[in-house]
């Protein structure tokens, strides 16, 4: 059953500091398939926020000399700055300290408990508090340390309620063998060898060594612990457990829903072992994918605040363009990989494609419209230039066709690629039927007025397929192209005869080519010692 509705949601960022480039890519890419569901025609709902409770955040606030809501409500202004400035299409914004995610998480916690789910006992263990993590003996090791962020873990001993996690294993794996419900599968197999293989322990849902977190109602001792908490927030945006579930009953209830997390490969263990469980306990479905994706780091290794090694988006987009950024974000790396980023790759990846490639097609095409048919694209027609004609028009097709499979099937990336390869050929289809050739002979209008049709459409095509990346400069192609708001529909896609007769326009230079030199310095000069 092809699903016409689509909940797409980032994981809730930790305010333990301001966002860089990493919380950027994440962000961006799950916004590029929101805006790619909704070109589509699905109906869409795309899910942020912030996870605010925690042991790290409480000793944050106070290291700063605040409470910790005020210490969060600094950060989280910084947060929702960012994804206005990168163009954001979020339709909601989660806060784990919410009055609505609260109430729900206190629902959820009490359903677990009424399920004879969860029992209260004793932790007795290590726990990494910046990663808020429990964890045993022989995953911490003899230095015992955190085996996610490689710090020191602490002993912990302390009254908590544990959930039964062995209760509902089976369900989590019958899960498993859905296709892509875990996403790479190399992150399916290493929660299966590393986790549940070794045996599952009873997972802490409760901490009383603190307070900033959801109090319970069932112990005014104990608050929730902050991944109960935290994952809590995908149902409690849309409702869950409420008198207004309208949101939860048609994105999450809903056979018709596709429902995809977005994660980081550090917090997969807790989607994709804990979540199917609690999900299960509550009787909730369970969602439709969880797609890890890889880490943007740089020369040295994971940005980190510690590390003096984050780069903030802001001046690249004041530089450069948000659709600039966007783009490098989506294109330079394959999206369920890690990549690195340098002010080499990101200026020769703009030049490359968006000056090069997809300016240069533009500049090139609109030019010879205006000069040899005064501004009028020409009515097109299949295959007046033998071969080359035809194949255009093939790629055309098969890169629409492959485009829509890699992006439904969140290979994001290599969707991309292939717009790009199109852009290409389409360069390379001017050399070779030398238009400005053409135009001095009579006998050659009607071959003429097909190479100039044929390179209008590609445009269209193109730009259209990179409208959920370039969300400005797409507009600005199509206004050159002479198209309409409504006549840049998707369903428009096939029509061949869209451009016939349209008037082309001619403004300024879409992407200003970047002096690499000049650049390279600019971008090490906001990475620091990194950047050399």
């Amino acid at each position: 059953m092809e699903k016409k509705r689509f909940y797409v949601t980032t994981p809730i960022y930790y305010p333990s500091g301001n966002p860089h480039i990493g919380h950027a890519y994440c962000t961006t890419l799950a916004d590029v398939l929101a805006r790619y569901k909704r070109m589509r025609h699905y109906e869409v709902y795309f899910l942020t926020g912030t996870d605010e409770h925690g042991q790290k955040i409480e000793k944050n606030a106070k290291a700063a000399g605040l409470s910790p809501k005020e210490y969060v409500d600094n950060i989280v202004a910084v947060f929702k700055k960012l994804w206005v400035a990168l163009d954001i299409s979020n339709d909601d914004f989660i806060r784990t300290t919410d009055e609505r995610h609260v109430k729900t998480v206190q629902k959820i916690f009490s359903t677990m408990y009424k399920n004879d789910d969860i029992y209260l006992g004793k932790y007795e263990g290590w726990y990494c508090t910046p990663c808020e993590s429990f964890w045993t003996d022989t995953q911490v090791g003899p230095d015992h340390l955190c085996p996610d962020c490689h710090r020191p873990v602490e002993k912990s001993t302390e009254e908590c309620f544990f959930f039964k996690t062995k209760k509902y294993l089976d369900s989590v794996l019958k899960w498993y063998e859905k296709p892509n419900s875990i996403y790479p599968v190399n992150r399916k197999n290493e929660m299966i060898n590393t986790f549940i293989k070794p045996g599952l322990e009873d997972l802490c849902v409760s901490r009383t060594s603190f307070s900033w977190g959801v109090p319970l109602l069932e112990n005014e001792k104990h608050v929730s612990y902050v991944w109960l908490d935290a994952l809590c927030n995908y149902i409690s945006a849309l409702g869950y457990g409420t008198d207004h579930d309208e949101l939860y009953q048609k994105f999450w209830a809903s056979e018709e829903s596709e429902i995809v997390h977005i994660i980081g490969a550090d917090i997969t263990r807790f989607h994709t072992i804990y979540w199917p469980e609690f999900l299960t306990s509550i009787g909730a479905r369970l969602p439709d994918r969880v797609f890890v994706h890889g880490l943007l780091m740089m020369k040295d290794g994971k940005m980190s605040k510690s590390k003096g090694n984050v780069v903030s988006p802001y001046p690249l987009i004041d530089r450069y363009g948000v659709d600039a950024v966007r783009y490098y974000l989506v294109r330079e790396v394959v999206f369920g990989q890690d990549g690195q980023f340098t002010p080499e790759q990101f200026v020769e990846r703009i030049n490359m494609d968006l000056v090069n490639n997809l300016g240069n097609l533009v500049s090139r095409t609109v030019s010879m419209i205006q000069k040899y048919r005064g501004g009028i694209i020409p009515t097109f027609k299949s295959n007046v230039n033998p071969s080359l004609d035809k194949e255009l028009e093939d790629l055309c097709f098969t890169t629409i066709k492959s485009y829509e499979a890699k992006e439904d099937d969140l290979h994001v990336t290599e969707g991309y690629i292939d717009v790009m390869n199109l852009l290409a050929r389409a360069n390379k289809y001017i050399e070779e039927t030398t238009p400005w050739a053409l135009a001095k002979d009579e006998s050659k209008k009607e071959n003429l007025d097909s190479v100039l049709a044929h390179l209008a459409r590609v445009i269209f095509v193109g730009t259209k397929l990179l409208e959920p990346v370039l969300v400005h400069k797409s507009k600005e192609i199509f206004a050159s192209l002479g198209l309409d708001e409504k006549e840049t529909d998707y369903n428009n896609i096939n029509n061949e005869h869209l451009l016939d007769g349209k008037t082309v326009h001619k403004d300024g230079v879409l992407f200003p080519r970047l002096d690499e030199n000049k650049e390279v310095e600019y971008i090490k000069g906001l990475m620091g010692n990194n950047g050399k």
